[in-house]
């Protein structure tokens, strides 16, 4: 193409997601002279993203505009791509997924993809990944949509339920983020490993892991990873770090197999981590509770004073991230090859999953855009535990796709981590006061009686 790309970037007021990439985009040659539409309903952050790309396209020199929006069909209007990073309620509703469960002694650590927290988070979130499709449709109806926002596989597949045609497919970094971990915890580079992975969003597993020798051929590195932990080498001790892998290692010693998503994450799928009566289990797995909070805290005093900095300097750091989407981006424009690892409909790509639901694996992108692997049967345990998770996933795209509040208590009762914790009248009163607290943010037939009452 001769012509360079569009790419919306709608949540643009996540401003160092944004930087991110939008600097890896602008670094690649065919697209250094994108046209760059930021679009926030906050004007405050929105402004500060312009601030971060303006100093990026003067920085780099490139070719590259970009205009503002508040509204989101001028964002969309023409674009090649489309990128989503939002988080629907903000903070406060964050929050709120977490106080109010601990009310009925349910714990939560991050809260964004399964549990009551990602529960709620879905049906906040879907109308308006919606909505964003219905004005794709209508103004750029070919773009390619890099889905970005939490909890993704509820996400995922509520937009190939309700919009089909959209190209879509939903990101995360855990996968190439976790095998550069786990090659640092073996001392190895990570561009001597490979690997192949599958599953569900947060809960993929690495059905092999495996180091190049000398002579080309490769060793399996799970007998070295199961070693070190049985031997207390592992999980690593690193700086900073408030939760140790000793979960995710733990699951590797029961299944054979190694999980993506983070110990902290991980924990709270499945009803085995995280119990009243057993304190000890926090201890023994390092499991910090209220992670996800302390979290935003950390990341707004640390954005305070990154902002500060970019407002009184010329230049900014331009490393490069692991995130796919200018990957995928380069590769649709320009045909050149590229492997990512991506969230995608259940065409039999998994066949011991539920057809249809959301999975991830990996995908071969060129100018055909995404084209999803064929995996087959995954080993039984692994399948077993996705899809205890696929059970709620399923029950809130019900709920938001006919509309029936009833489905949303039942994603809650089969939440594996909730039902390990509360009994079913307590996890109806609880659901009750998470549709009450969170009414103004929910779509009207779920949060407009809610909103009535608090009225």
């Amino acid at each position: 193409m001769t012509k360079s790309p569009r790419i919306a970037f709608v949540g643009a007021g996540s401003t160092v997601f944004m930087k991110n990439i939008v600097g890896d985009v602008l670094q690649r040659e065919a697209l250094a002279g994108a046209h760059i539409a930021l679009m926030d309903i906050d004007k405050t952050r929105l402004g500060e993203s312009e601030l971060v790309v303006d100093k990026l396209i003067r920085m780099l020199g490139t070719g590259a505009t970009y205009s503002t929006h508040t509204d989101l069909r001028p964002a969309l209007d023409g674009a090649d791509f489309v990128i989503t990073t939002f988080q629907i309620g903000g903070y406060d509703r964050t929050i709120d997924d977490f106080e109010v469960p601990k009310e009925f002694g349910l714990r939560q650590t991050i809260a964004d993809t399964m549990g009551v927290g990602g529960i709620m988070r879905g049906l906040r979130t879907v109308p308006h990944l919606w909505n964003i499709c219905q004005t794709m449709t209508e103004v750029c109806p070919d773009a390619q949509l890099l889905q970005y926002v939490n909890p993704m596989a509820i996400n995922t597949w509520a937009i190939t339920r309700r919009f089909p045609k959209i190209r879509q497919v939903g990101l995360c970094h855990s996968v190439q983020g976790t095998a550069k971990l786990l090659a640092k915890d073996l001392g190895l580079d990570i561009a001597d490993i490979r690997y192949r992975c599958a599953g569900i969003n947060h809960i993929a597993f690495y059905l092999n892991f495996e180091h190049r020798q000398p002579d080309g051929s490769y060793r399996d590195l799970y007998p070295d990873l199961q070693a070190g932990y049985a031997e207390g080498r592992l999980p690593v001790t690193r700086e900073m770090e408030r939760c140790e892998n000793r979960v995710r290692y733990e699951m590797l010693k029961r299944t054979g197999y190694y999980v993506t998503e983070s110990s902290e994450h991980f924990a709270e799928y499945t009803p085995w981590f995280i119990k009243r009566d057993r304190p000890d289990l926090l201890e023994t797995f390092r499991i910090p509770l209220d992670e996800y909070p302390q979290r935003l805290r950390d990341n707004k005093a640390r954005w305070a004073a990154q902002l500060e900095d970019l407002r009184n300097s010329e230049t900014m750091d331009l490393g490069k991230s692991h995130e796919y989407a200018s990957s995928i981006i380069n590769s649709i424009w320009t045909g050149t090859p590229s492997v990512i690892y991506g969230n995608v409909r259940n065409d039999g790509l998994i066949t011991n999953l539920p057809e249809g639901c959301a999975v991830e694996v990996p995908c071969l992108v060129d100018s055909n855009g995404i084209q999803p692997t064929v995996i087959g049967d995954l080993p039984p345990q692994l399948a077993a535990i996705m899809r205890s998770n696929v059970n709620v996933q399923e029950l809130v795209v019900e709920a938001l796709m006919t509309e029936n509040r009833e489905h949303v208590y039942h994603a809650a009762m089969m939440d594996p981590h909730t039902a390990a914790e509360l009994d079913l009248d307590q996890i109806w009163r609880l659901m009750d006061r998470m549709i009450e607290t969170n009414a103004q943010w929910l779509p009207d037939w779920l949060g407009a009686e809610a909103r009535k009452a608090v009225a």
